[in-house]
Parts: C-alpha cells; sequence; structure tokens
C-alpha cells in the first residue's frame, strides 16, 4: 500500500456487469467491466487497476456469483452428514408450499429430489450418533460407521462436507469429532459444521444453511486467494472486507469462516447507499428499487434504518441463517421481454433477455422485444451515444421485433400497451411491498437506481402514489456506493432456550460474554471505538415463532437486567403485532451480539448554483412517440446532467442524460436539482405515462 493511500473502493460483482466505484481525494470515480463467469476475480482486478488500487486504503466487495451458482446449480460434489435416519431432511424442507402451488398436485420444491437438489441423496448419509436437546449423548459417535460413510464418499470425490448433527447446537462434541474424521479421511476438502455455520435451534434451516455454507466455501476458497494475490500484484496493501447479506463488511478471513453470510450482498449494499443518501437529503422514509436488465430488487427503509431479517430464502423453502435486509424481487427490468400468451394476451416479463442475447435492438441475435426495444422506440434512450457511447443500438431490429408479435393492434398501440404494462407490473408490485410492511407510499420517497431505474420509475409515481422520486449520483453504480458507506461489523448468535427469569440470569450473562469476547478479540487495534450491541430472540411461552432484534441491556446480567429484558420483549412484540400479553412468561430463543466499527462514509460533493435568474439551457428537443394509452407524441427537452447545478428546474417531459442511465421526467412533472446531485422529481398535475 502506498504511504499516502487512503481512498476507499467499493466492486459489486454481477452476472452481467462489475461495477466499480472509488473515493479518490474527495472524488468520485466509477467504473464498469464486463464480468467473467469463469474468472470473476479477472474482472475485479481490470475494475481495481482502472481506479488505482495503489491508493486504496480498503476495498469492499459485494458478489453474487456464489448466489448465481446455487440458482443454476452450478455447483461442485457437495456431501452432507447427518444423524442416522434423518438424510432426508434436505429433501422435506419446512413442507409448506406456496400460495400458487397449493392445489398443484404436480409441484416440486425446487431443490428437492425430484428437481435439482443441492446434495444428491446418495451423497446424503446418516451417522450413527444422537443427543438429547439437552446436550447430553444419548449415543455416542459410532467412529467406525462414520469412517465407513466418509470411505464412500471418497470414492466418490466429493469436493466438500455439510456436517448437521441433531441438537449439536448446544453440544458441539460430535461434530467436532466428524470433522475430525473428515480430514483423516478426505483430507483437506472444505468442511462446515452447523455448530459453528449456525449454532441456532430448528434442524432444517441449520441443516441447510450448513449446505450453503460449504458450497460457498468451494466457490470463493480459491477466489478470494487469487483475488488477494492479483490485488497485491497491483500494489493494494490496505483492508479486503465482504460484504453480507445486510450489507454490514466482514474482514475477508471472518468472512471466509462462514461464508453463507456473504451470498447475497449486492442488493443489500443498494439498500445501505439509499438509507445513507436518505440521511444526507433529510429523506428518513423511503422505497429503495433497483431496475437492472432481469429484475426490480425492492427494499423499505424507515426512520433511516432497513428492515432486516435473521433468515432468507434463496428460493422456496431454502432456507440461510444469516442477517440478511428484506428485499423483494420482481421478474421487470429493461430486458424483460414482451410476448402474447395462447390466448392473446400481451405480457411483459418476467423472462428475461438477459445480456446475451439480449435485447433485439442490442444486434446481437436476440429476436424478442423487451422494454429496452419500447424505450429505444419511444426516444427515451438514444441509440447512437448508448452507454456513454460504446454501443449503439439498431431501432430497426427493435422495429421488427414489435411488428412480429402476432397481434390485432397497430404498431405505436403494441408499443404503448407494452410499455405501460410494464411499468404498471412494476408499480404492483411496488404497493403489495409497501402495504405488506404497513407502509403508506404516500408518506414515502421512490430512490430510482440501477441502470434502468431512472427510465422506468418515474413513470410509476401517480400510479402508486408516492410522494416524489429520487434519482441519485450514479445510479447505475449506486448498489457499489452503498459498500463506501456501510461500516465494519463483527456478529454472531447462539441459540439456548431460557425462560427469562431470575433463575436464568447466570446462564444468560454467560452466553453474551462468550459472544463478546470471541468478536471482539477479532478487533484488535480497532477495540477502543468498537460498539457492542446485543439483541435476543424471544418468544411467548407455548409460541412456535419468534420475535427478533429485542433489545438486552449491555453489562452483567442479573435479574433487574433480564427483567428489563422481559419489559423489551413485551414493547417489541406490542409494536409489531398490536397485541400485549404481560401475564404470559417470556421464552429467550437466539442471543445475538453485533461489534460494530464505524467506518468513513462516502462524502458526495455539493453542487454550485447559476446566477440569479440562469436556467439550464436544454441541448436538444427530440420527439417522443408511442406514448400514452393512445400512444400520441410528445416534444421533450434533452438534458447533460454533469451540466446541471443546485436548483435547476426541468418541466417534463424531459431526458436527462448520463455515461450509465437515462432519467426520463414525465409530462405533468417537474425535475428539481439539489445540492449533491440528486434529481428529485415530483407531479405537478396528472400526466400522461
Amino acid at each position: 500500500m502506498s504511504p499516502a493511500a487512503s481512498g476507499m473502493m467499493g466492486v459489486d460483482v454481477g452476472g452481467t456487469f462489475t461495477d466499480v466505484i472509488a473515493i479518490v481525494d474527495g472524488r468520485i470515480v466509477t467504473g464498469k467491466v464486463p464480468s467473467r463467469p469463469s474468472a470473476p476475480e479477472d474482472a475485479v482486478l481490470e475494475g481495481a487497476a482502472i481506479v488505482g488500487a495503489r491508493e486504496m486504503a480498503a476495498f469492499n466487495h459485494a458478489s453474487t456469483v456464489g448466489l448465481n451458482a446455487v440458482i443454476t446449480r452450478r455447483l461442485g460434489k457437495v456431501a452432507f452428514l447427518t444423524t442416522e435416519g434423518h438424510r432426508d431432511i434436505l429433501d422435506v424442507g419446512n413442507t409448506w408450499r406456496p400460495f400458487e402451488a397449493l392445489t398443484d398436485a404436480s409441484w416440486r420444491r425446487p431443490f428437492g429430489d425430484a428437481a435439482a437438489p443441492l446434495v444428491p441423496r446418495y451423497l446424503r448419509r446418516g451417522v450413527r450418533e444422537r443427543m438429547t436437546v439437552d446436550g447430553t449423548p444419548l449415543i455416542e459417535l459410532d467412529a467406525a460407521q462414520a469412517r465407513e460413510q466418509l470411505e464412500l464418499l471418497r470414492r466418490c470425490d466429493v469436493e466438500g462436507v455439510a456436517i448437521c448433527l441433531l441438537h449439536a447446537y448446544v453440544n458441539p462434541d460430535h461434530e467436532r469429532r466428524l470433522r475430525a474424521l473428515v480430514r483423516d479421511v478426505l483430507g483437506d476438502v472444505p468442511c462446515s459444521i452447523s455448530s459453528e455455520v449456525s449454532p441456532l435451534a430448528k434442524e432444517y434451516a441449520r441443516a441447510s444453511t450448513t449446505v450453503v455454507d460449504v458450497i460457498m466455501k468451494i466457490v470463493y476458497g480459491g477466489y478470494t486467494a487469487r483475488l488477494e494475490h492479483g490485488l497485491g500484484e497491483l500494489g493494494f496493501g490496505g483492508d479486503l472486507n465482504f460484504a453480507d447479506c445486510a450489507a454490514m463488511l466482514l474482514a475477508s478471513d471472518f468472512a471466509m469462516e462462514s461464508p453463507a453470510r456473504i451470498i447475497f450482498a449486492g442488493p443489500a449494499a443498494g439498500t445501505v447507499s439509499s438509507a445513507h443518501f436518505g440521511t444526507l437529503i433529510d429523506e428518513p422514509n423511503l422505497v429503495c428499487a433497483d431496475v437492472g436488465g432481469t429484475s426490480c430488487d425492492i427494499s423499505i427503509v424507515t426512520d433511516g434504518r432497513p428492515f432486516v431479517n435473521t433468515t432468507f430464502e434463496i428460493e422456496h423453502d431454502l432456507v440461510v441463517n444469516a442477517l440478511s435486509t428484506e428485499i423483494s424481487t420482481l421478474g421487470a427490468g429493461g430486458g424483460s421481454i414482451v410476448s402474447v400468451s395462447s390466448t392473446g394476451e400481451l405480457r411483459v416479463g418476467p423472462a428475461s433477455a438477459g445480456a446475451e442475447p439480449g435485447p433485439a435492438c442490442y444486434g446481437r441475435g436476440g429476436q424478442a422485444p423487451t422494454m429496452t426495444d419500447a424505450a429505444l422506440l419511444i426516444g427515451i434512450l438514444d441509440g447512437e451515444r448508448f452507454a456513454g457511447g460504446r454501443m449503439r443500438l439498431r431501432e430497426d431490429l427493435a422495429r421488427d421485433a414489435f411488428a412480429a408479435l402476432e397481434l390485432p393492434f397497430d404498431f405505436a398501440q403494441r408499443v404503448a400497451y407494452a410499455w405501460n404494462l410494464g411499468l404498471n407490473t412494476i408499480a404492483e408490485g411496488l404497493l403489495d411491498i409497501a402495504i405488506s410492511h404497513g407502509v403508506d407510499p404516500r408518506d414515502y420517497t421512490l430512490v430510482a437506481y440501477g441502470a434502468a431505474g431512472p427510465m422506468m420509475l418515474p413513470s410509476v409515481m401517480e400510479l402508486v402514489g408516492l410522494r416524489r422520486v429520487v434519482v441519485p449520483p450514479h445510479p447505475g453504480l449506486f448498489s457499489a456506493l452503498g459498500l463506501l458507506s456501510a461500516d465494519l461489523v463483527y456478529a454472531d448468535s447462539r441459540s439456548a432456550y431460557t425462560l427469562l427469569d431470575a433463575a436464568a440470569a447466570e446462564e444468560i450473562d454467560a452466553v453474551f460474554a462468550a459472544l463478546e469476547e470471541r468478536l471482539l478479540a477479532r478487533v484488535g487495534d480497532a477495540r477502543g471505538r468498537a460498539r457492542v450491541l446485543r439483541s435476543f430472540d424471544g418468544r411467548l411461552l407455548g409460541q412456535s415463532w419468534e420475535t427478533p432484534f429485542v433489545e438486552a441491556p449491555a453489562g452483567r446480567i442479573d435479574a433487574a437486567a433480564v427483567e428489563r429484558m422481559v419489559q423489551s420483549f413485551h414493547r417489541e412484540y406490542e409494536a409489531r403485532t398490536g397485541n400485549r400479553f404481560d401475564q404470559i412468561a417470556v421464552q429467550g430463543v437466539t442471543y445475538r451480539v453485533q461489534v460494530v466499527v464505524e467506518s468513513d462514509k462516502v462524502d458526495y460533493p455539493r453542487l454550485g448554483r447559476r446566477a440569479q435568474g440562469g436556467a439550464p439551457v436544454p441541448l436538444r428537443t427530440i420527439p417522443l412517440h408511442h406514448l400514452g394509452a393512445l400512444g400520441e407524441q410528445q416534444q421533450a427537452t434533452e438534458h447533460a446532467r454533469d451540466q446541471l447545478l443546485a436548483g435547476d428546474r426541468i418541466e417534463g417531459p424531459a431526458l436527462v442524460r448520463e455515461s450509465m442511465s437515462t432519467t426520463f421526467v414525465p409530462a405533468g412533472c417537474v425535475a428539481t436539482v439539489g445540492e449533491l446531485a440528486e434529481i428529485a422529481i415530483e407531479r405537478t398535475t396528472r400526466g400522461t405515462r
């Protein structure tokens, strides 16, 4: 590392592009390079070279590489060891079905044995042992029988082993001994044990998390080593951090201990970026929407804080026990395919053209029309200057794709109906998600980011009833910016079913003390500025589900502290459910500790203002076609974003161009540029979308 290295760098590795963003001498420097699925570190290193890795003191990394490996089942050969008689726990899952499959006799769980299991049944082996619920061995581990199972797995050439024994979260002895046997028989293959990865109650979620963890060790183990080597060759000597599923930063060595925590980092970084930016512009209540080529990722920020869950699903019922920002995904984006159903119904999405072959206008062989093709034909996109002029879009191919649809509409109606249908799909999803969180969208501001977000989302403002839409600086790289707004966090948790009364104080104190001691030891020199946050997941005695993140007091846990925990639970339960049951005893289930080391946050440069009476001068006026229900034409002004100043007002319809995105201000709306270069769009009249 250069002696003067002080910059920060964030990298968000997506399936199509790798986004790179850095802070150098107070300036924001950006880059975007094509991802390389076969060697993702190559794209990361290329981006690091662009922004100058030698000058960076911190390198913060988020990736969907592991998530994509699970979704596409491009996995190594993983084995699963569990208590004899329970080998099918991964196939059984939680046994619940999604709503749309309740009456479908042919429905099968996407990761079950009848579909595409993460671990095929012949690699799931039972081991003779049994631990009771209080951690007492009922049947001692049969080492000879376990070795026989491992010899079989050795002949199958497994690349990793996940171990999840019943009640190991209470007593991990058998799991640790079994891991030692794995080392003896299989050598140095990645091995995860549930008592370390997810020492929590409920066997299936613990087993699922452990399997995902060993898959992530296979995906990220060699990748991390190659990345560190490549960064070293570029002169980087700072801290390498990985973002977890709540976009909290983990030191790379800590992240690799349980890499299941980093499987879903990219979308969460966008939420953190929105929350940080919201505090700077005094907007604490946000609906965050990241619209890319394939999907729209939506999250909620209330009072400056995202919704965080204790678990999340990769697919239906494929559970991972990890703190995660709650994100809902719609199959709607710039690449959403416009099609006609067997009954003649026009549809937009959820299928996407992706990056290859991409929309028809890309000229890479795509035949189906998409929302990007519609935006080009409308005039929202400039085919000659797309992606900063690095790519030319072909309007003739987009026209041919729409003309080929078997519909009884004229051409203008085809484009207009497709565009409006895509917008309504997003609007419906936004409204459903807001309502499910108890949020009134009229009280919230929509943050529009992702390459396609500023192009599409301002047009849904009227449909949803949002206060306004804000397009932040660098919207196409805004998730990567979130990596420069996150704190370094060490977190751990333990399950211990405990009735919260005075007699439990000593046990609870020991749990919290052990968690804190382990985590503070990892902080090192930053211990003096670290904040320790305690919480617990509790439930009313007899319930089968928990209320998470109930505040727990600092310091020694005595009888008075336990009583404060009980009262905290009742307050949190009442806030979440509207009910309070002081007469029912409270049971603690999972105890959590976070050690937070605050990091420097990205600081957005402030724009100057024009001289008194000055106004932005448009680059030109261009026609927009096929808008509204009748496909009418409008005249729009065109502006360059880097020429706008604070206080500038632009009446819609208007287009604001930048290298990686286009903002569309619909008719009946006005855009105002803020001091941090944000574009705030509000309705003035009921306009035409």
